[in-house]
């Protein structure tokens, strides 16, 4: 989902348009390198004689293990027959470059993005993709895995309105009083607070829900990162908590992200970690989030593997996280040719910068 952010910002910030496939049957379009053999499905009878015997596949299934291997491997040279490269950074992602331009291409499963200042390209491309695949055009991009896009002069937002909307009526809170902060500050959510909750099922599917909300909601990921933790056992203050997030979102289910055209490509990372926040294990949560030109692209709060022995180990730790994640980026952004990455810039907070030159200073 990074990378799919990463292209809307990429679109945003030089004003490209975004246009959107669809691959109709695409499991269907992959061919087998091994020898598969499935029984004679209901009512098909090849002889009179041949019940006990099955039928060899020559191409894939859908609900067969190889098929998303078989599919992408054979859209991924369909593509490159085009002319484009396959990004070692995100096997999903293809470009190419070329005195009319750049041509940029994301694919998810069936579901296909393009972009670039190459229009002509792009409607080769198009007519590439077409021509192997049973193929529909759905024109500008304006929903895609769950994301509603909408493009203007003033940029491209994205949000989850109708996947929030759809939470809320299931959960029967369409009507309920909405709250203004996803989480209570002064609450500690500890394993076993409270009574077990009667259909725990319920609990996880809900979560599961708000952790794909969480692709265009930022403002939610630490209070569903902290819900995530009870799986297992879930009890009564731990569905407080997720109802509290769902009226949280009920004020404002059509909030999303803004990925305007700014005069910059600059990449900036802000890291922080919050030492010993857990009260049940003394773990840190880690945080941090990266934007390019001033648009938000990625962002994670997870707790720690292991308990710091101090705020500047917890520090530390989240800087090595965010600087994993700069590092894929910038790996990502070379191969495109795309962004001011000679320098990417690395925020923390000023507590470990004052304990950095108090250390210092002893060396000295």
């Amino acid at each position: 989902m990074t990378s799919v952010r990463l292209f809307i910002a990429m679109a945003a910030l030089q004003q490209w348009p975004l246009y959107q496939l669809d691959v109709k049957n695409a499991f269907l379009n992959g061919g087998l390198q091994e020898e598969i053999y499935m029984e004679q499905p209901p009512g098909f009878v090849a002889q009179e004689d041949s019940s006990g015997m099955v039928c060899r596949l020559r191409k894939s299934l859908y609900g067969l293990k190889q098929s998303p291997r078989a599919w992408f491997g054979k859209f991924s040279n369909v593509v490159q027959q085009f002319g484009m490269t396959r990004c070692e950074g995100d096997h999903s992602v293809f470009y190419q470059h070329s005195s009319a331009g750049c041509v940029y291409l994301i694919v998810y499963v069936d579901d296909i993005v393009l972009t670039g200042s190459n229009n002509h390209g792009i409607s080769q491309l198009k007519q590439h993709i077409c021509h192997h695949f049973q193929t529909k055009d759905l024109g500008k991009l304006r929903y895609f895995l769950g994301i509603e896009v909408a493009q203007s002069n003033d940029g491209i937002v994205i949000s989850q309105r109708k996947y929030a909307m759809d939470i809320l009526e299931e959960t029967g809170l369409m009507s309920s009083k909405s709250v203004d902060t996803p989480m209570d500050p002064n609450t500690k959510l500890l394993p076993n607070q409270g009574e077990p909750i009667s259909d725990p099922e319920q609990y996880r599917r809900l979560v599961g829900k708000l952790n794909y909300l969480t692709v265009t909601r930022p403002d939610i990921s630490f209070a569903v990162s902290v819900v995530s933790q009870f799986l297992n056992s879930p009890c009564e203050d731990h569905w407080n908590a997720v109802i509290r997030i769902l009226k949280y979102i009920k004020k404002s289910p059509g909030k999303g992200l803004l990925y305007g055209s700014n005069n910059h490509t600059r990449v900036v990372c802000y890291s922080d970690a919050d030492w010993a926040g857990s009260p049940s294990d003394r773990r840190s949560t880690s945080g941090y989030c990266v934007s390019i030109g001033g648009n938000l692209i990625s962002w994670k709060s997870k707790k720690q593997s292991v308990v710091a022995r101090s705020s500047a180990e917890a520090e530390y730790r989240a800087m090595a996280s965010a600087a994993c994640e700069l590092v894929w980026l910038k790996q990502l952004l070379q191969e495109l040719q795309f962004g001011d990455v000679t320098q990417m810039t690395l925020c923390v907070t000023i507590r470990l910068l004052f304990i950095l030159a108090l250390i210092l200073s002893f060396m000295r």
